[in-house]
């Protein structure tokens, strides 16, 4: 288990990374790449002509958690749904070739595996194409979920709720791992999507995107200073309904936002960067934020550099994991555990 002090700098905080265990259950997937030149315009449609150069699958989802864990020196565990059939043997696959543990794997015959194909041009992304389905788990396929959970749950330091509405997670499940979760005093940390927004109740940290919260709790309003008033109000009215202990709210080129009862609210803004992809940054947060958690790190600390994590795999083409010593490097940059917590206005960081 981490230890009860949280470390007392950069260095032993991310050596301290390496003794942990994360285990991540929702929807993983494969992320197919074809790369290639666009040279022309087709005669039978006003779209352009992709010449392939090069095609690449990789893990996505909540498969792309596990590889930012895993780039961090934590040992995942994955808990997850495949289909029986060629892209669960390709994600079966890419699991071990990355020394990934599938003994959180159910395969089903009846659904398929997730794959996102994505086609890409002269470094542009021109088009992705989604085979999946989104219905929920039948009674076979979620037993077997909730057996592979519970073997795995007491290896835990921390559980992270990987959700794309893609039907592996519902209301039920959901309350169910949490429960399972608090029992051993095991925090957990949401990523989470519509149709399961208001399902996370008593979880440690929430992590919504702007996008997210709004559509979640039925809201209109913008993240300008003009919207600060109903945005914090919404925060506000999320915290009544799900009572988490941290509310992370990633706001794009903004930055992030970070709730908690001991260090108030804070607006930490984004660094600046020549963003290439915003693919897979919200699965970089996660990541952080859930060692950062496990270790028991404040709010504004580990919003601070989950939010420096996001923003480094931007820079790259595609879902990447993070780079755990460019992180570092730059977080010292920062000094980063030397923020001062302010409860209004931006978060402000001693070099």
């Amino acid at each position: 288990m981490p230890p009860t002090v949280p470390p007392a700098s950069l260095p032993e905080l991310f050596a301290a990374f390496n003794r942990l265990t994360v285990l991540i259950v929702g929807d993983v997937m494969l992320d197919a790449y074809v790369w290639g030149k666009a040279g022309r315009i087709s005669p039978e449609a006003p779209v352009p002509i992709v010449h392939v150069s090069r095609t690449e699958q990789r893990l996505g989802g909540a498969a792309n958690v596990a590889l930012n864990v895993q780039a961090l020196g934590a040992t995942p565990l994955l808990c997850a749904v495949v289909g029986e059939d060629a892209g669960g043997d390709q994600l079966l696959g890419l699991l071990e070739d990355k020394n990934l543990s599938a003994k959180g794997i159910v395969r089903s015959a009846d659904r398929p595996t997730t794959v996102k194909q994505r086609i890409l041009a002269a470094g542009q992304h021109l088009l992705r194409i989604d085979s999946e389905v989104e219905t929920d788990l039948n009674a076979t396929e979620a037993a077997d979920l909730i057996a592979r959970y519970e073997a795995l749950l007491p290896q835990a330091d921390v559980v992270v709720f990987e959700d794309y509405d893609k039907g592996v997670l519902n209301e039920s499940l959901i309350q169910h791992f949490i429960a399972q979760a608090r029992r051993r005093n095991i925090p957990t940390v949401v990523d989470p999507k519509r149709k399961n927004f208001l399902a996370y109740r008593y979880c440690t940290l929430f992590k919504p995107n702007l996008k997210e919260l709004r559509e979640g709790l039925k809201l209109d309003f913008n993240d300008t200073d003009a919207d600060r008033p109903q945005f914090e109000a919404a925060v506000q009215r999320l915290r009544e309904l799900l009572t988490p202990a941290i509310i992370l709210v990633t706001l794009s080129e903004r930055g992030v936002f970070s709730d908690a009862p001991a260090t108030g609210r804070n607006y930490i803004p984004a660094h600046l960067r020549a963003i290439s992809d915003v693919s897979g940054a919200g699965d970089t947060v996660i990541s952080i934020a859930a060692l950062c958690v496990a270790l028991g790190l404040e709010a504004p600390v580990l919003a601070a550099l989950a939010n420096l994590g996001g923003g480094l795999v931007c820079e790259q083409v595609g879902v990447v994991p993070i780079e755990k010593d460019r992180l570092l490097e730059e977080a010292q940059e920062a000094g980063l555990l030397n923020i001062i917590v302010q409860t209004e206005g931006p978060v402000s960081i001693r070099d």
